[in-house]
Formats: structure tokens, C-alpha cells, sequence
């Protein structure tokens, strides 16, 4: 990333600055108020401009941003927000980008723990819902050593899913055409929604960089749109359970 030397318009601030101290006898006129003004702006954002250098020379881009947004807010028309303005730009997409991908990562909870006499791991995510609030339904991934893998929802509010028999769960990867996947409800009565084809779910899964939308029936006879902000997920913290 270029960054530009402000000698010369700092030399012609001091020169300025001196100019406006120098003894006179007569008040400055408006013109030389003004002048000493910008002068004073100029050395302020130069002051500032300066950190902005140090930031980018250590790679703190996410503290450079907000440094460089003050200085073309606050001092535009001086040399510092000229020069800012011309890595500014694409400085800020850079960190916009690096902090929505935490944000995603850090919407799955991952875990490995004994259970039920095997081993397993589970990666989950809640739905969100149109307001940006986490719905009480959760997407789940499991392997268990004795169990094998897979791939339900569960509603963490008790109601549970309406299915009889194989059920159709219609969903849509990145904003793509709807797909019909089968779902089942387990034997036992917690409030879950197995996907049946728990492999090819994870496969795509994998491949999806922004969200999963369903359409299920909630118990009663709830029709509802789950969203999941998938795109963080990171299969190396969903390993196969070692067996003991």
C-alpha cells in the first residue's frame, strides 16, 4: 500500500505559521486568519496522518480505518485527507470483509464430548430471525461413534416439527432455486428434525458462503422460514470422534 510523504506540505505550514507570528503592528487581515487557520488544520491533520502511517506500517488495519475516516472528515481539503483518500477506500472493504467472516465464525458452537457410552462432536448454529435476533431453533451437526452422523434441527422452545412419515423440508443455498430434501422426525419425542440425506447436506454445506433457508412446520401447524448465517462454518473443528 503507497503511502506518500507530507514534507512539502508541512514546509509550507511552518512557513505559514511563522509568517502569522512574525511582529506586526496592524491586526491580520481576514485573508491571513484564514491563511493561519488552514495552516493550523494542515499541521492538525498532519499530526494525525502521521499515526495513520504508523498503523499501516504494522498492519493494524482495523485501528487505521476509523484514524483515516477522522481525517478526511474532520480535515478535508489538507494534503493528510488527499493523501488518505487514495487507500482509504479499498483499506476499509479489506477490514469490512475480515470482520463479517468472524462474525460468521463466530455464530457456531463447536464441542467434543463423551457420550452415551461413545464419543462424539457437534457443530450448531441458531436461525436467525428477521430482526437479526437468534431464533430458538437450532441446526445441528453430530458424529457419535456409536451413532454415526447426523443432521437435524431442534427447537431449544419445545414445540418441535409437524412430519409424517418422509417430509418435505424445501430449501434454498445462497439465494439459489428451492430444493426439496427429506426429513423424519426421531423415535424419541425430543423436538428435533432430521435431515435424511445427512452426507450430501454437509457436502453442500461446505460449499454455501452466506446462508440456508428452510420452510418447516412448527408444532402446532406453524408454517415457518429459518434462516442460518452458514458461511463461517469450518469443518476442521467437526472432525470424526476419535474411538476408544
Amino acid at each position: 500500500m503507497r503511502i506518500l510523504p507530507l514534507r512539502h506540505a508541512l514546509i509550507a505550514v511552518a512557513a505559514t505559521l511563522l509568517a502569522a507570528c512574525s511582529p506586526s503592528q496592524q491586526a491580520p487581515t481576514p485573508a491571513q486568519q484564514a491563511a493561519q487557520q488552514q495552516a493550523t488544520r494542515a499541521a492538525a491533520a498532519a499530526r494525525e496522518y502521521t499515526l495513520y502511517q504508523q498503523l499501516l506500517a504494522s498492519h493494524s488495519d482495523t485501528l487505521a480505518v476509523p484514524i483515516g475516516q477522522e481525517i478526511v472528515r474532520k480535515y478535508p481539503g489538507t494534503p493528510a485527507a488527499a493523501d488518505v483518500q487514495q487507500t482509504l477506500p479499498a483499506l476499509a472493504a479489506k477490514v469490512a470483509v475480515v470482520a463479517e467472516r468472524q462474525r460468521l465464525r463466530a455464530l457456531w458452537l463447536y464441542q467434543a464430548a463423551p457420550m452415551a457410552g461413545g464419543r462424539q462432536t457437534t457443530a450448531a448454529i441458531n436461525a436467525v430471525k428477521p430482526d437479526g435476533n437468534r431464533s430458538a431453533v437450532r441446526l445441528v451437526l453430530r458424529r457419535h461413534t456409536l451413532w454415526g452422523q447426523s443432521v437435524y434441527l431442534y427447537d431449544d422452545s419445545n414445540a418441535g416439527f409437524v412430519c409424517k412419515g418422509l417430509c418435505i423440508v424445501t430449501m434454498r443455498f445462497d439465494g439459489g432455486k428451492p430444493e426439496r430434501w427429506q426429513a423424519y422426525l426421531p423415535h424419541s419425542s425430543d423436538p428435533a428434525l432430521f435431515i435424511k440425506d445427512d452426507r450430501r447436506f454437509i457436502a453442500a454445506l461446505e460449499h454455501t458462503r452466506k446462508d440456508i433457508v428452510m420452510d418447516v412446520v412448527r408444532k402446532p401447524h406453524r408454517e415457518q422460514t429459518l434462516r442460518f448465517e452458514v458461511g463461517g462454518f469450518d469443518p476442521a473443528q467437526f472432525p470424526q470422534p476419535a474411538k476408544k
